[in-house]
């Protein structure tokens, strides 16, 4: 069975080009792109071509992209650049809906002597920009918010969180995993300092990804070792996966408008189907600006990870919005941070479409998933008919 992948804020499908592309670094170009001879400095050349296709995507100069393992080294690599190079300054400021790349890291700091500061969100995810910026202070080294939040789809006023940041000489980073390539970005007007991305939420390959670090500011290495990357990331380069995200970033560019137009209609449909076909059901951040494939719909009175399995009989895939696949019994934190009701929580599903996504899966999941609900609530203690729903608030 073919699967319905509904699933590509985890991860994407790897478009052909992109395959294409990458095959030959398996084979006869295996040459070491730091090596001094023709052989080495052909690769070397493809990988200049890569940086200057993911430059060219988000409006950023070549010179400013550092090549990284994927989206949580990068921003691992910008909030300890930005605390080591101002070692004075210890305090951070994060959002309480952050993915675990920055959320467990803000923890970490925060068990050791660090002052971190988390952001609320409102009951629809939308960030408290005033509370962001009555806890700027000469003390803080860094500030880093989400451009695209990876559960809701709601997308954060990063342009003007950074603005606020260099009014006070703190630095601003934001993890736009996933937000590049759905959304266009122009980083050569913007204030951002750093800026997160990976390549497998791009239709490229897993195992890379690059941090953009705006010309002229002060940076510490993460990894230190050889020249790579300008002295900014040591490792040999893997090649075919440079190779294969710069071909990604050509490849997202050339769809950005399908993606904001066919897939936001896709993605529409799906959730505006279900909320007809299904009741008691609601969408996570709705009438906010989200990404264009990603909604968050909340099944009052059922599993999460009972839907997902019984969806997984038809061959759909999607996300749940609770942590319980993973043996917690505790809803996921963003939809917690937004105050999201007990029952909806446990039972809030994400789905999140890609060009490659057609009107063939948005029917199935509305023929099968309806019937799905109906069954699991029969079974539900909380279900007590359509807006009787017993909802436990903790």
């Amino acid at each position: 069975m073919n699967p319905i992948y509904l699933d590509n804020n985890a991860t994407t499908r790897v478009a052909p080009e992109v395959i294409e592309a990458m095959l030959p670094y398996f084979g006869e170009r295996y040459g070491n792109p730091s090596s001094m001879h023709a052989f080495g400095g052909d690769v070397a050349a493809d990988l200049r071509r890569a940086r200057n296709r993911l430059a060219e995507l988000l409006g950023a100069k070549p010179d400013e992209i550092v090549f990284t393992s994927c989206g949580t080294e990068s921003d691992s690599t910008a909030i300890w650049s930005a605390l080591r190079t101002q070692p004075e300054r210890r305090h951070f400021i994060t959002s309480r809906v952050e993915h675990p790349a920055v959320k467990n890291l803000a923890e970490w700091l925060a068990q050791n002597g660090y002052r971190v500061t988390f952001v609320p969100v409102d009951a629809d995810g939308r960030l408290d920009v005033d509370y962001f910026k009555k806890h700027l202070t000469e003390e803080t080294a860094i500030a880093s918010i989400m451009w695209g939040n990876n559960e809701t789809g709601v997308m954060f006023p990063v342009e003007e969180l950074a603005a606020l940041c260099h009014e006070r000489g703190v630095m601003f980073h934001t993890d736009a995993v996933q937000a590049v390539g759905k959304v266009p970005i122009d980083l050569s007007h913007s204030r951002i300092d750093m800026l997160s991305l990976s390549g497998h939420k791009l239709h490229g390959p897993k195992g890379i990804g690059a941090l953009y670090v705006r010309e002229r500011t002060t940076f510490a290495p993460f990894l230190r070792g050889g020249h790579q990357e300008q002295g900014r990331r040591a490792g040999t380069e893997n090649t075919a996966a440079i190779v294969g995200l710069g071909r990604a970033a050509q490849f997202v560019a050339e769809h950005m408008a399908e993606e904001n137009t066919r897939v936001r209609a896709l993605r529409d449909r799906l959730e505006n189907g279900l909320l007809k076909r299904v009741p008691d059901t609601y969408v996570n951040g709705a009438g906010q600006d989200r990404l264009p494939n990603t909604t968050s719909i909340g099944f009052d009175a059922v599993e999460g990870e009972a839907i997902l399995l019984m969806m997984d009989r038809y061959g759909i895939c999607a996300s749940s919005g609770s942590a319980c696949t993973s043996g917690s019994l505790e809803p996921s934190h963003v939809l917690r941070a937004m105050n999201v009701p007990f029952t909806r929580a446990h039972g809030s599903i994400r789905f999140s479409l890609s060009v490659f996504n057609t009107d063939a899966d948005v029917d199935l999941v509305l023929e099968k998933l309806p019937p799905i609900i109906e069954r699991l609530r029969q079974m539900s203690p909380f279900w007590k008919g359509p807006s009787q729903v017993a909802c436990p608030t903790t």
